[in-house]
């Protein structure tokens, strides 16, 4: 049986009668929408829902875009992204057209239902492991968003994602990034790999904890480094710094809160003198360090230089709400929004 939160005109936004492109709120809603709309195709497949039955349809079609093709997983064969075209009807008179998107690129997260629910935890552990760009799912987003680049340009396509999805997508847009081709990202509740040091409440004691990580990190990273005989170089960290993708978390969802201490962290570094210490360590992570010492070499992928953080402080009745896509397209959140450039 569908959920209500599968039904647009009961839970999408519906209120956005009129998209401003130029409002921060009306873009983040959208971009959530059509990543709504890869989990309601993924559960109408599972629910063989066809037809006038199937719900995926209003969660683009209302904002005027069209489905192109969906992206499949080779391993379970369920739906994990889509692409959409906005095709505005000739008749439609909005100024802000220009600063909206042409293409979207969207990828949905782990749906905890029999016929995907194995491979997309699968897809966790892997990205826990540091390990997501070794898997086949990953492979086939980045070659889709290698093709769109390719064929329509890059200032026409949008990146989103939720959860898992949002992995994806940072790992899309981390690899283009680093080929010089940087792509407006959404990337709703993404997974950042951690102790959850930001639920501590005592703000010395949490502040005395990142310190001392961010000086083991940076430490482990020189003598493994001269240990490799590598440069210590940041080129390759800042070179991504021009990327500057939106983030949206929730403080009390423990999968992506750590996005909230880890910028914030970085600016308490350089306001006490130790930037040069937290460049180091801000790169790096404890899981990929002590894996490239036993000969396996990984990336943390949730390390980003830049980004535009926006934390919802509105307070979620339980965690799935917390860490539920539908939150960001409530209107009157109490949201807050940070540029952090490396």
């Amino acid at each position: 049986m569908a959920s209500e939160r599968d039904f647009f005109d009961l839970s999408g936004p519906f209120h956005l009668t009129c998209v401003d492109w130029d409002n921060a709120h009306d873009r983040k809603s959208v971009a959530a929408s059509l990543v709504q709309g890869v989990y309601v195709l993924e559960k109408d497949r599972q629910g063989r829902r066809e037809g006038p039955n199937a719900l995926a349809l209003p969660w683009w079609a209302f904002f005027h875009f069209q489905l192109l093709r969906t992206l499949v997983d080779d391993v379970d064969s369920s739906i994990f992204g889509a692409i959409y075209e906005f095709k505005p009807p000739p008749s439609m008179c909005n100024d802000t057209l220009h600063r909206g998107p042409r293409y979207v690129v969207a990828f949905r997260g782990t749906i905890t239902r029999a016929d995907s629910v194995s491979r997309d935890i699968e897809l966790d552990i892997h990205f826990v492991r540091n390990g997501l760009h070794q898997t086949s799912r990953s492979e086939i987003a980045i070659q889709a968003v290698r093709n769109m680049v390719a064929s329509v340009g890059v200032s026409n396509i949008w990146l989103a994602g939720h959860s898992l999805g949002s992995a994806i997508a940072l790992l899309a847009g981390k690899t283009m990034a680093k080929t010089g081709i940087f792509i407006e990202s959404f990337l709703f509740n993404p997974p950042y790999v951690s102790a959850p040091i930001e639920r501590i409440k005592d703000k010395k004691l949490k502040h005395g904890l990142r310190i001392v990580g961010s000086v083991v990190t940076a430490g482990l990273a020189i003598a493994m480094k001269a240990k490799q005989q590598k440069n210590l170089s940041l080129d390759s960290f800042a070179a991504l710094s021009a990327w500057v993708p939106c983030l949206f978390v929730n403080p009390s969802d423990h999968i992506c809160s750590e996005y909230v201490g880890y910028f914030e962290h970085r600016r308490k570094m350089e306001e006490i003198g130790a930037g040069s210490i937290e460049k180091l360590a801000t790169q790096n992570s404890l899981t990929c360090l002590l894996m490239s010492a036993f000969g396996k070499e990984s990336e943390p992928l949730h390390l980003i230089p830049s980004a535009s953080l926006t934390v919802n402080f509105t307070p979620p009745r339980d965690f799935r709400e917390a860490h539920g896509i539908h939150q960001w397209w409530k209107p009157d959140l109490r949201l807050e929004s940070k540029l952090h450039k490396y």
